[in-house]
């Protein structure tokens, strides 16, 4: 159980810094297991140390110190998370500088940006497809002096390898032994440590300025939650470059558990199945395409199996209903729970390692119709939320005490309230310092007293525990005068439609809404080799229609759940999914609806007529 959330010791008590939380947790844990990662394809999983990470990590934080890195100069990273990624973040602290994150899908153009804004002295690039961004650009960043390349070999000028860095690290340390030490003993608690450029759903990133005791503190709330010890397992994919997976990183360091990490999207399944973790954080559209492509799998089964299939789940809804309210489940419905969990159940639980306690799931609502489906199951989602604002970790529901579609109470050590229109306000360690650059900005966001304006709709029950709503400048009025919230429409077409990607909502001042469709490519394979479309490509599967008839049918279903004035009068089925890539999605997986509104206005407009 979490300790208590009037003992506050844990916000006093906390390291001074990442880097010095980093140390202790070296110290504390020598030789237990800090991270495994891939090896070469078909080869076993590398393991490596607290204690061989922090040599590694000393010597990679030498070489930015023989750079003439000083206290607080920013050092970006582009790339896809990976073990690299960690200990370049790592050593970068523990030079005393700040890291400054890069989406890896970042198009060219704002690399330079990012770079040039934050004014990035050394830039840690994945390979040469990240090099190449930073050398379009070269002209416009004048501060950068180097880039260190994880894959790949330097120039021997501008561009060197991360083993040159670590080899410079080692000269350097040869003659100044204690450069390292004394760079984080340096190191205050109000100090820089990371710069975090949000996506946006519109106009250029901002750089949120996020201290070394807003990581600190999350990883000690976190702490204080008793939910993680030294046992446990993580297995992280999520992007470095975005605030959660950056909580979880300081959630290791104050927890002591180990992390298998790979960033390779594609390989999640396949690698919960090897690693079997006992937590992983992910977005809600991962848990989205796992339950389509579980149905999907189900109903092309058919027959015998279908039922069962159906049917355990019918009971495990009502097991868990009748546990929820604290009523005694039956013998009887014991004994067929029991048996469909050994049917079907267990299989599931398979999918993802068999060793999962839970799942932590951020970036987005999840919709709770999945989160139900998959606790019927016996695997349990806890839905938090933050802001990169917030450092990230400002909810999160308990594995012993859970609501859900709620997103839990506050982490002990924050305050929230809810303020005009119904707005999410927080405050506490973990909130930004500002936008950097962008006084105005700030002023906007933080309220002379402290308190940041999430701009997100919320309620708290008796408990304390927050239901998010929806986002402020996401409502929007029909010409009826009825308000609209899309975000909550969108997830309940999702739980509906196992064949979706995106379903988004529009109407704003008109008199009825509509919607723009995409199918998950995946998933609608299978749909349609089982209805005579086998080997057509997406957009001739779109534009049939039968696909057409399908989707409606789902439209169907979804309507039956929403009020009369929030119901989807017609749709369009768009010949692509959205994308980072296409400018519709932001690198952290959200929809830019203004964007997507935009490249699609004809098609909107051709639904009111």
């Amino acid at each position: 159980m979490p300790r208590s959330y009037t003992d506050m010791t844990f916000v006093e008590n906390r390291s001074p810094s990442v880097a010095a939380q980093f140390r202790e947790r070296v110290q504390k844990s020598p030789e237990r297991e800090a991270y495994r990662y891939p090896a070469a394809d078909g080869e076993p999983w590398t393991s490596i140390t607290w204690k061989e990470t922090g040599e590694r990590v000393e010597r990679l934080a030498a070489g930015p110190l023989a750079l003439g890195l000083e206290p607080e100069q920013r050092v970006g990273i582009a790339s896809n998370t990976r073990v690299e990624w960690i200990f370049a973040d790592l050593a970068i602290m523990c030079a005393g500088g700040a890291t400054t994150t890069v989406y890896p899908s970042t198009m060219a153009e704002d690399v330079a940006y990012i770079v040039a804004d934050s004014e990035c002295k050394v830039v840690f690039a994945e390979d040469i497809s990240q090099l190449d961004k930073l050398k379009q650009h070269r002209t416009e960043l004048p501060h950068l002096h180097k880039v260190v390349l994880f894959e790949g070999a330097g120039d021997g000028d501008w561009v060197i390898s991360l083993d040159d860095l670590a080899t410079l690290g080692e000269k350097h340390l040869t003659e100044n032994a204690d450069a390292v030490d004394r760079a984080v003993n340096a190191i205050g608690p109000d100090q820089l440590a990371t710069l975090i450029y949000t996506s946006g759903t519109t106009g250029r990133p901002k750089g949120v300025r996020l201290k070394h005791s807003s990581w600190t503190y999350q990883g000690a709330a976190m702490e204080a939650h008793g939910i993680l010890s030294e046992e446990d397992l993580q297995f992280l994919w999520l992007p470095m470059a975005h605030s959660f997976g950056k909580v979880l990183l300081s959630t290791q360091l104050a927890c002591g558990f180990a992390t298998a990490v790979d960033g390779r999207v594609e390989k999640i399944i396949d690698n919960l199945a090897v690693v079997k973790p006992t937590f992983m954080g992910a977005a809600p559209r991962i848990f989205e395409k796992a339950h389509g492509r579980i149905l999907t799998m189900q109903a092309a089964e058919g027959g015998a199996k279908e039922k069962i299939f159906n049917q355990a789940f019918a009971v495990g809804r009502k097991v868990d209903a009748l546990q929820r309210e604290g009523k005694s489940v039956p013998l009887p419905l014991k004994l067929q729970h029991a048996l469909f969990d050994r049917l079907v159940f267990s299989k599931i639980r398979d999918r993802f390692g068999g060793r999962v306690r839970f799942f932590i799931s951020g970036a987005a609502a999840l919709n709770r119709d999945i989160a139900e489906w998959f606790h019927a199951a016996g695997i349990l989602i806890l839905e938090g939320y933050g802001l990169t604002e917030t450092s990230a970790g400002s909810f999160v529901n308990h594995p012993d005490h859970y609501k859900f579609g709620t997103v839990g109470p506050v982490v002990p050590g924050s305050q929230v309230r809810i303020g005009e229109n119904d707005e999410i306000q927080i405050k506490g360690p973990g909130v930004m310092d500002g936008y950097h650059n962008l006084p105005d900005q700030t002023a906007e966001t933080l309220t002379e007293d402290g308190w940041l304006r999430t701009g997100d709709k919320g309620s708290l029950d008796d408990e304390g525990y927050l239901t998010i709503t929806g986002r402020i400048k996401e409502l929007f009025k029909t010409s009826g005068g009825k308000y609209i919230a899309p975000p909550a429409i969108e997830a309940k077409f999702k739980a509906v439609c196992p064949y979706a990607s995106q379903f988004m909502v529009f109407g704003d001042e008109r008199n009825y809404c509509v919607a723009l469709v995409t199918l998950d490519p995946d998933a609608i394979v299978g749909w349609a080799e089982e209805n005579g479309l086998g080997g057509k490509s997406y957009s001739e599967i779109v534009a049939d229609p039968r696909t057409e008839q399908m989707v409606d049918a789902y439209v169907e279903d979804l309507n039956g759940q929403l009020n009369r004035w929030e119901t989807i009068k017609k749709f369009k089925l768009l010949d692509h999914d959205l994308s980072v890539e296409s400018g519709e999605l932001t690198p952290s997986m959200k929809v830019k609806r203004n964007v997507v509104q935009t490249n699609h206005k004809d098609l909107i407009d051709v639904m009111y007529v």
